[in-house]
This record gives structure tokens, sequence and C-alpha cells, in this order.
């Protein structure tokens, strides 16, 4: 059964066939560049499941970040079809992806991006405000519980910038859970973080797969591959491989 959009914040949704979190169908992305059209990803095929934590590998310029953005709609396909939770991704448009997005897909950045005018508390908190999933006078409480998760509830009603990166990880870790999404996507997010720290950082990863989150990786660290369920290779817009471990 399909759900119409009938709305501006209906989404719509399709069983898929071995009911996959993550589907993608021959997905290709061109971009018209100087030189002319250039395939960021050509026909690309993927899945993943709930409970997976998957590695993205590839040199720079391999299409990770333009997959990345298909899956989490902050770009669409120049053809093929996206599928997140059975949700047709690729078929929302910009208003609907960003409810879509608020409520489904948790994101992890390298540099942290957390607010710096607020909290700690605050910053996990405004997910929630964006999308109104939990009553306003369960927000504060969820937000320290989430810190408690990631080992830093002491930190709570501190700056951003009075914490260490490793602290501040963790931090955008727990923004990332406010809102209980299926999906969490890291884009190199040990990069920034001495050895010690990224192994805490990604036993943190594997403890929400552990719990049923999917969670996908872009890194190029080849130390940390003991944490990752499978990894997916790209090479010039296509996956070269995409073996359990």
């Amino acid at each position: 059964m399909v759900t119409s959009l009938a709305s501006k914040n209906q989404v719509m949704v399709q069983p898929l066939v071995e009911n996959h979190l993550i589907e993608l169908r021959k997905v290709s992305k061109a971009y018209n560049v100087a030189a002319g059209e250039f395939l960021a990803l050509k026909e690309v095929d993927m899945q993943a499941d709930a409970g997976e934590f998957v590695a993205v590998v590839g040199k720079s310029g391999s299409g990770k970040s333009t997959l990345i953005n298909m899956i989490t709609g902050i770009d669409t396909p120049t053809s093929g079809e996206v599928f997140v939770a059975g949700t047709a991704v690729h078929a929302m448009d910009q208003e609907q992806l960003a409810v879509w997005r608020g409520r489904n897909v948790g994101v992890v950045f390298q540099f942290f991006q957390l607010l710096p005018t607020l909290t700690v508390a605050e910053n996990i908190i405004l997910p929630m405000d964006f999308c109104n999933t939990f009553p306003v006078n369960e927000r504060r409480e969820r937000a320290i519980s989430l810190l408690e998760k990631v080992g830093i509830a002491e930190q709570a009603d501190k700056l951003p910038a009075d914490l260490s990166g490793g602290q501040q990880q963790r931090a955008a870790i727990a923004r990332s859970l406010a809102n209980n999404p299926p999906l969490i996507v890291a884009d190199e997010p040990t990069g920034n973080l001495d050895s010690a720290t990224s192994d805490a950082v990604m036993q943190l990863f594997a403890n929400l797969a552990a719990e049923g989150k999917t969670v996908l990786m872009v890194t190029h660290e080849r130390d940390l591959t003991q944490y990752f369920t499978r990894s997916i290779a790209l090479a010039d817009g296509s996956i070269v491989n995409g073996r359990e471990k």
C-alpha cells in the first residue's frame, strides 16, 4: 500500500521487498560542472538493516558524501529510488524532507556543530523543539538522560566551548538521538579526536547498533574496522564491495 502525499507534511510509505531499513535502487547523481556532466553516483544499489554498523569508505571524490546526502535527503538523486524505513525519500519536497529528517535521521559531524551560545542540554533539546516530538516539560529530562547515556551528564549546563573535543562529540551523539531516530549517520566523527577518545566514541556507536539503530559512518580510518558490521567501499561513484566483516 502506498500512502499518497495528500498534505505538506505527509510522506510516502511503500513496503520494501526485503524490509531493509535503507534501500537504494539504481541511484545515480549527476552534477553540471564546467567540463560538462559529472556522475558522482552511478546506478548504486545498496541495502542496510536495523542493527547494522556500516562503514562507508573510499578515496576523496569516490562518492561517499553524495551517497550519504541521498540517504539523508540532503540532496536528491538524478534517477533511481531511495527508501529509508519504508519512506520514499526521493519523492519528497524540501519541506517534507526537513520534517522527515528531523524525526528519522540523527547526524553526527566531524567538528560537532554544537551551537556555541546554547548549553549542552539546550543543544540536545533543540531538535525536540523543532520537531515537537516530546512534551515540553519532558524535554530537559530526556536531554539529561541522553547525556547520561553518553557519559557526560555533569556537563549539561556548560557551553560547548567548556568541553573537550571528546566530550563535544559525545554531546553531538546525544543530540543525534534526541528524537529517537532509527538511523544515525556519522561523517568522519573521529577525525578530530585522539585514538583513545576515538575508541570510546566508536564503542558508543557500536552500542547504538546493538540496541537496534542503524549506524552509517563515513570514515578514512582503517584501525576502527573491528567496530563495524561490514564496510561499503566506493570508487568513481560505484560500490566496489559491500563485504561482511
